[in-house]
């Protein structure tokens, strides 16, 4: 097995530590080993790291978030693989050998994700992953198992390990070394859609992510932001644009002038339903966005540099929102895709 580097990281979770820290610590093998990276916690989690004992802490000194917060731990750290871990994940007995010899299945296989359901709800398929991460050509990112708020049941329709667009952050297993040839997550983004943009990354270099359903986790999900959150949404709809701004290639840019259009459309909707703080936050997204855009043309140098193909195959080419609301379209089988993955 290649050497593993388990990474969960922390903020204020000392509650999700006590939970769930041993039972992680307890299923990985010799080869593996467990590291907290904390983001400068002031709760007790260093002391639930340090009682649970045999598990590494790594303090990074303040919050980074995510993205960067991951990109400070896992520069200069040994290993063949890293294991990106939320502190709200509860592992099956078995999970982290599957996602490891799927990597070493094939040399452009980069990442992977296990089939993440509910925590709550064991029967169903958690919203951030489900079994496999996919996105339509507007960069709106659903699953298999999940599109917008409808979640499926595991009825075992999507236990066959396949290639899919993104793997969730909740669990990702990504080779190190296609981990710094991509230059990592975008540190820009802070927090949600930041797995995504590494993903389509991963593929435009050629490379592949796939999802293993032998391996499963439990999840809780929206342990940092819940979903109905003003600043989700801002962090989303922000970070879908500096996606797509850097990621499409030059003649498919039309589809972020769509893209800028259909969020003007939620934040009508958002106003004519007086949510207004949502409507806020798509504002300010799309004001944040605006500035961004001389340091996007750099970053958008960078990732076409390292790209060798124009697009993923792995793009849904169809508006998913309309298949959806339009189409009646609940189920990831029911799409209707116009190549074989």
């Amino acid at each position: 097995m290649l050497r593993t580097k388990v990474v969960i990281l922390n903020w204020n979770g000392a509650e999700y530590l006590e939970r769930f820290l041993r039972k992680v610590k307890d299923s990985v093998s010799e080869w593996a080993s467990v590291v907290v990276a904390d983001n400068g916690s002031t709760d007790r989690s260093e002391e639930v790291v340090r009682s649970a004992g045999g598990v590494e802490w790594l303090p990074l000194g303040e919050n980074y978030g995510f993205a960067e917060g991951y990109n400070r731990a896992l520069e200069g750290m040994e290993g063949e693989v890293f294991v990106l871990l939320n502190s709200d994940v509860e592992p099956r007995e078995g999970w982290l050998e599957p996602l490891v010899e799927r990597l070493q299945s094939g040399e452009t296989i980069a990442a992977v994700q296990p089939k993440i359901l509910s925590w709550a709800d064991p029967s169903k398929f958690e919203y951030a992953g489900a079994a496999g991460g996919q996105l339509d050509r507007y960069g709106y990112p659903f699953c298999r198992g999940r599109i917008m708020g409808t979640v499926e049941d595991d009825r075992g329709q999507y236990d066959e390990a396949t290639k899919v667009f993104w793997a969730s952050g909740a669990c990702l297993a990504i080779k190190a070394e296609a981990w710094r040839k991509a230059g990592g997550l975008d540190g820009s983004f802070f927090a949600h859609m930041e797995e995504i943009d590494l993903c389509w990354r991963l593929q435009l270099m050629g490379l592949e992510v796939w999802v293993e359903p032998r391996s499963v986790v439990l999840h809780i999900g929206g342990g940092t932001l819940p979903n109905n959150s003003p600043r989700k949404i801002y962090l989303n709809f922000r970070n879908s644009l500096l996606m797509l701004h850097k990621c499409l290639p030059e003649g498919g840019r039309w589809r972020l002038c769509c893209r800028l259009v259909f969020d003007w459309l939620s934040w009508l909707v958002y106003v004519l339903s007086g949510r207004w703080s949502y409507a806020r936050s798509v504002r300010h997204a799309h004001r944040d966005y605006r500035r961004n855009r001389p340091a996007l043309e750099k970053s958008r140098e960078e990732v076409w540099k390292r790209a060798s193909v124009a697009e993923p195959t792995t793009i849904y080419p169809r508006w998913i929102v309309w298949r959806y609301v339009v189409g009646g379209k609940r189920e990831f089988k029911q799409l209707v895709w116009p190549k074989k993955l």
